[in-house]
This record gives structure tokens, sequence and C-alpha cells, in this order.
């Protein structure tokens, strides 16, 4: 009896692994077109086995704060562009701030192209929160400057809650790409819908050797596409 009951439980705990894993790898049913947010944390990528792996589109941490530098952001933007992925951009913002001056550290940073996906702005909570009167302002000055720089609309990454309490009413317009951990579809937030979803924190990719952002979007690669800068 105890033999069966352990069989029992390592087959169950067996088949759980077999699906968490298969989720890390394959993401969510549903969505054709699959991406990932790197930085300079995963370190070497083998760019051209990542290609092979169903991935469209590929997020690269550029800077952060007024002078941080992803240190491996050149060698990841160059090589993307040569694999044939598209590819994007961000910064992630320090809350407390200058927006203005941050804009600039990305525009200093980030040299976009005919066809590369719109700056992200990475927005998070933080042990030290401003009041959100400043923070808001900070987000705004970034995405202004952004924007009137590269003549296209910045995307908005953030979690669902941090976009309830402190982005609702005051950011509507922009897309969203969406922080949500989970194998279950995300409802809209506060009233709209997102364009990209971020569903795993430590998804397994062949080509990059640490765990990795997975992300789908909502919608075809035409779709996406068309929110590609045109010149």
């Amino acid at each position: 009896m105890k033999l069966r009951l352990w069989l029992k439980g390592t087959l169950v705990t067996l088949v759980i692994l077999f699906i968490a894993n298969y989720f890390r790898e394959r993401g969510p049913t549903g969505y054709e077109i699959h991406g990932i947010d790197v930085s300079h944390y995963q370190d070497d990528i083998n760019w051209n086995e990542v290609r092979t792996r169903n991935i469209y589109f590929v997020f690269v941490k550029a800077s952060e704060g007024f002078n941080m530098r992803d240190k491996r952001f050149k060698t990841n933007w160059q090589s993307i562009k040569e694999a044939g992925l598209l590819r994007g951009a961000y910064h992630f913002l320090n809350l407390g701030m200058d927006g203005e001056k941050q804009a600039n550290n990305f525009i200093k940073t980030v040299e976009l192209e005919n066809g590369d996906l719109p700056p992200v702005l990475d927005i998070e909570y933080a042990r030290n929160m401003p009041d959100q009167k400043t923070l808001r302002k900070n987000a705004r000055d970034w995405l202004d400057v952004v924007e009137r720089y590269y003549g296209v609309k910045p995307i908005i990454y953030t979690s669902r809650s941090f976009y309830t309490d402190y982005l609702s009413g005051y950011f509507d317009d922009y897309p969203l790409w969406l922080a949500h951990y989970t194998s279950t579809k995300p409802d809209s937030v506060a009233g709209r819908n997102w364009h990209f979803w971020q569903y795993s924190e430590n998804g397994i990719v062949h080509g990059i050797d640490e765990e990795v952002d997975l992300n789908v979007f909502n919608g075809n690669l035409e779709e996406l596409k068309k929110l590609c800068i045109t010149k």
C-alpha cells in the first residue's frame, strides 16, 4: 500500500513538473506571436539559435536612471538585427528622478531604425516610492521627450496593480505591455486592453543559458509590424 501511494505521489509530481516545464518552453495557448525580453543578466546569447525557437520579437534593456546603460545592450541590439528578429529597447524608470534627464539617457543610448518596435518605459514598484504626482510627472516627461524625438508613441510596461494604482486615467492612450505571471489570459486592465503579456519570468529558451522573461503579442504578425517604426 505504501509503495502504491508513493508511486502515485511520484507520478502526480512528475505530471506537475512536466506541465510547468511545458508552459515555460511553449507558453499559453491561443497566441501565435511569441517573444522575450533580455538584459545583461542573460549574458552571452546565441541569437541564431533563439531565432529557431518560435521567437518573433525581443525587447532589450538599454538604460536606467540618469546615466546607467546596460553593458550588453549594443551587442544584443546589433545581434538581434543580424538574426532577423524584431527588436525593441526599454528604459527602467527611476521613479523619483527627473524624467527628462532619464529620457536623454535613453536617447543617447538607442538609435531606432525603420522596422524597430517603439521604445518602452518600464515602470515598477520601488522600495522608496515617490508621491503619485512626482511619479506621474517623471513618467510623463520621459514619454513626452522620447515621443517627440523618435516620432512614435512609446509602450508602457508595468503590472496590473501598478497600472491600476498609479497610471489608470493618465496614460491610457499608450500601448500596454502587462506583466502577469499566470497561465490564465489576463483580462482588460482598468477597462483597456493590453498589447503584450509577459507571462513568465523564468522561461527556458534554447540559445540562452539563463532563465528569461517570456511574452506574447495580442495579435498576429501583421498587426505587430504595424506597431513598428516607419520613417
